[in-house]
């Protein structure tokens, strides 16, 4: 009813803003984070805030595994199989896993997987920018696209892309212009799916003016794929993301089962969001509700379905899979199945993909992070960071009444996206700090300064965009687990928008070192503020 209640205000807040202050789209960013601060105040009097610093007494067990043990199969070696509870299970081998650490490498390995594509592209963004850096990644795709047909046996190249509606149809020049001469050219093999949030519609989304509109809800999952291969990341389609704004990236090489999953995940919200059409017009697949024409909650029931239906079916396809993996066929003994090459090596790297959408009623992101931060015990060390600080009140409660040592990274001013901008919108970066100096009182009168601190990241000419977290537990100078992709802990990527992000837990040491290393590089141009 809260939520409800919620949703139904909503028109009347912005209806006063938009008043106020018509013709004035340089707030837009303001006006949507002063929204969601609002929206966290409801959240702190929802969840009864002094009773979550007692989290690791209150909170839920962790969800038990339920397979039973096995001599042959990993059962067990690392304490967060629990995931696999909510989940698919992807154990790979290491070698498959590199992290990446610049937007230049991130922009050239890009480059590189479309051109060597031969089956499919899946790309899911915010947003496609429209400068020639971005240009050039379209023309990657359309040579591909072109060697394809004209090849001697041509292949059966698709390529889907998902951006936000509001976000990519922003300005005369935007995401869609810069796809519509694929889309044109190449009409059986391209596809390119609009998500709109539910939510924006009516009176309200005839009022609220561009710019603005990107504040009730966006796609803003980023999953970049090719053929077996995929990156998962923070970072947009935009040249700042390719240049100089710091992100995180980690390239999954050769991970069929992975891209399997993140290509129905794809094609899932791609199917309930509108089609772009070759003359620019939208149109929705038929026998799906209109996203704001039709029935809300008849959407985002079948919304939910779709989703959930790729997330379940990928998690009974993995058990399947682990079984004729480590127990092999019935009938054979386990020396005639290895013999025959029946068994794959043990994994030492598991993948569980998190997908939060709320708007669906999909929180699966939400649990293992409240869960993960619940669980870190005394001497365990979490490196968190964020290019927006604006916790949830839920994660800020579990930061300061859990037992782990907290290093919090975040943007400083003048690394901020918004630093400079014109108008209202320049105060942003000052907005969060303000944020996270009553947050930072609020470790302070705890007492709790030694066990959480802040640290700022700043680097001449560079924005900050980064996010995720990495987990040390008790007595390790490597990290065994971290999350990576697209939340930013904030109250919109809990409440308003789609995000995904990958839990990598790994046993083996090099590929630790790497986190390690990723995370060092970040922390090391940082200073505590």
């Amino acid at each position: 009813m809260a939520v409800a209640a919620t949703a139904a205000a909503r028109p009347v807040f912005w209806r006063r803003l938009l008043g106020l202050l018509p013709g004035r789209p340089g707030l837009a960013a303001l006006l949507g984070r002063l929204s969601d601060r609002l929206g966290r105040n409801r959240d702190r009097r929802r969840r009864r805030s002094p009773w979550l610093l007692l989290a690791p007494l209150l909170s839920p067990a962790v969800p038990q595994v339920t397979s039973p043990p096995c001599c042959l199969c990993p059962e067990g070696v690392h304490r967060f199989q629990w995931i696999r509870n909510l989940v698919p299970e992807f154990g790979v081998s290491s070698s498959h896993v590199r992290v990446l650490s610049s937007p230049a490498e991130f922009f050239e390995l890009m480059k590189g997987q479309i051109r060597a594509a031969k089956r499919r592209v899946v790309m899911a963004s915010l947003y496609l920018g429209t400068g020639p850096l971005e240009q050039e990644l379209v023309d990657c795709l359309e040579s591909t696209l072109e060697k394809s047909l004209q090849a001697k046996f041509p292949s059966d190249l698709k390529v889907s892309i998902l951006l936000d509606f509001t976000r990519g149809s922003r300005g005369r020049k935007n995401s869609r212009t810069m796809l519509l001469p694929l889309l044109q050219r190449f009409p059986e093999q391209v596809r390119v799916s609009l998500f709109h949030t539910p939510h924006l519609r009516g009176l309200l989304r005839l009022l609220i003016p561009e710019r603005f509109n990107e504040t009730i809800g966006l796609q803003h999952i980023k999953v970049y794929l090719f053929d077996n291969s995929v990156i998962l990341s923070g970072a947009n389609l935009s040249d700042s993301y390719f240049t100089n704004r710091q992100d995180r990236y980690v390239f999954l090489q050769d991970c069929a089962e992975i891209a399997d999953f993140f290509t129905e995940l794809v094609d899932a919200v791609g199917d309930v969001s509108l089609q772009l059409q070759g003359d620019d017009t939208v149109q929705v697949l038929d026998g799906m509700v209109h996203p704001y024409k039709g029935d809300r909650a008849e959407y985002c029931k079948a919304a939910n379905k779709r989703v959930m239906d790729v997330i379940n079916s990928a998690r009974t396809r993995q058990q399947m899979l682990h079984a004729q993996t480590f127990h092999g066929n019935s009938l054979l003994t386990q020396e005639d199945a290895v013999a025959a090459g029946d068994r794959r090596p043990a994994p030492d790297t598991w993948i569980y993909p998190l997908i939060q959408m709320k708007p669906f009623e999909i929180q699966i992101d939400e649990i293992v992070t409240e869960t993960l931060l619940t669980e870190a015990e005394c001497g365990a060390k979490v490196y968190l960071t964020t290019g927006y600080f604006n916790l949830t009140q839920a994660y800020m409660d579990l930061v300061l009444g859990t037992r782990a040592e907290y290093q919090i990274l975040l943007a400083s001013p003048e690394v901020n996206g918004f630093f400079g901008a014109k108008g209202v919108a320049g105060a942003i970066p000052a907005a969060y700090v303000h944020i996270e100096r009553q947050f930072y009182s609020e470790v302070c009168s705890l007492g709790q300064q030694e066990r959480v601190q802040l640290q700022e990241y700043w680097r001449r000419g560079w924005t900050f965009h980064a996010k995720g977290l990495w987990l040390y537990l008790a007595g390790s100078s490597l990290p065994c687990l971290t999350l990576i992709g697209s939340p930013n802990f904030g109250y919109r990527s809990v409440h308003r928008d789609l995000e995904a992000q990958i839990a990598i837990v790994t046993e083996n040491q090099a590929l630790q070192q790497q986190l390690h290393q990723e995370q060092e590089q970040l922390y090391l141009r940082s200073e505590i503020p």
